[in-house]
């Protein structure tokens, strides 16, 4: 992999908001592949997953959300955004940057967790013709294993509300193993996942304008067995928000993959290499291709 050609940039999203940017690729890609992450995950948490689709001939957009690790500003406590501003703003963003990076080529979309949640936002959404969802269910908390609800309710109803008294935003570490979260990505956040239908309810009014009934790009969702969250209940329900997409979830056990865990995270870790060629094969399949 040592000709591969890495750079890091800063692109603006939709409103000029500055976002960190890296993009991986083969010398000579066929193919470019964006990655949107999950809540509070950094884009180098997908540095080796990136490196292995640009071994394969890809070029491979990873990047930060507003308020999240380098697109992360000074004052975290002050900014002032709403979380679907990372599918509205964000991700469009994202997608034009790589089009720009790699011009010509068929551009596939990587979802990990929320990031297979948003495409509904993009009004460039079109310009992609395949998207692999990775752990991508609905967070309702009533529908995850039960061995997690006591943990992500004391998050919601105890953790969050004191971390954003005491900071003005929501403290990685500890109970909260990602980054940093802005209070706006937490309180929408919040909202959502204390009620059964998400953010589906919110579709015919407060999320207006959307394009969750135009995303017709084919989707194929893996979800683990020992994934609390994305399960194989929670999975078609989130799938059902884009109605006219033509949908499939595949189940796996972390022995599939001869990894002892996957869990929410653990697909993009190290070991995950076998999963990666799958997903990749079905993202550039002939079929997968068409102009961006």
């Amino acid at each position: 992999m040592s000709d591969l050609v890495i750079r890091d940039f800063t692109a603006p999203a939709a409103d000029g908001y500055p976002l960190s940017m890296r993009l991986v690729s083969a010398a000579e890609p066929t193919v470019a592949v964006m990655v949107s992450s999950g809540t509070g995950f950094p884009k180098g948490f997908y540095d080796r997953f990136a490196r292995r689709l640009a071994g394969r001939g890809a070029a491979v957009l990873t990047y930060d959300f507003r308020g999240i690790a380098g697109s992360r500003p000074d004052d975290l406590a002050a900014m002032d955004m709403d979380y679907p501003d990372w599918g509205r703003l964000d991700m469009p963003a994202a997608l034009e940057a790589l089009a720009d990076a790699a011009p010509g080529l068929p551009i596939v979309h990587v979802g990990h967790s929320v990031g297979g949640h948003f495409l509904g936002f993009m009004p460039n959404q079109h310009r992609i013709a395949r998207h692999a969802f990775v752990s991508v269910g609905s967070g309702y908390w009533g529908r995850h294993h039960r061995s997690y609800n006591p943990l992500e309710l004391f998050f919601w109803l105890v953790y969050g509300p004191w971390s954003l008294m005491r900071r003005g935003y929501i403290k990685g570490g500890g109970l909260w193993a990602g980054t940093d979260l802005p209070r706006g990505v937490y309180t929408t956040w919040r909202r959502w996942c204390l009620k059964a239908p998400y953010f589906r309810d919110e579709l015919k009014d407060r999320l207006q304008p959307h394009h969750f009934e135009a995303v017709a790009a084919p989707i194929r969702s893996w979800i683990f067995t020992d994934d609390p969250i994305a399960t194989p209940v929670t999975a078609p329900i989130l799938l059902a928000v884009y109605p006219n997409a033509s949908g499939e979830v595949v189940v796996r056990r972390p022995s599939d993959y001869g990894a002892p865990r996957i869990g929410h995270e653990g697909a993009f870790r190290k070991g995950m290499e076998r999963l990666w060629d799958e997903m990749f094969d079905w993202l550039v399949e002939p079929d997968a291709t068409r102009p961006s």
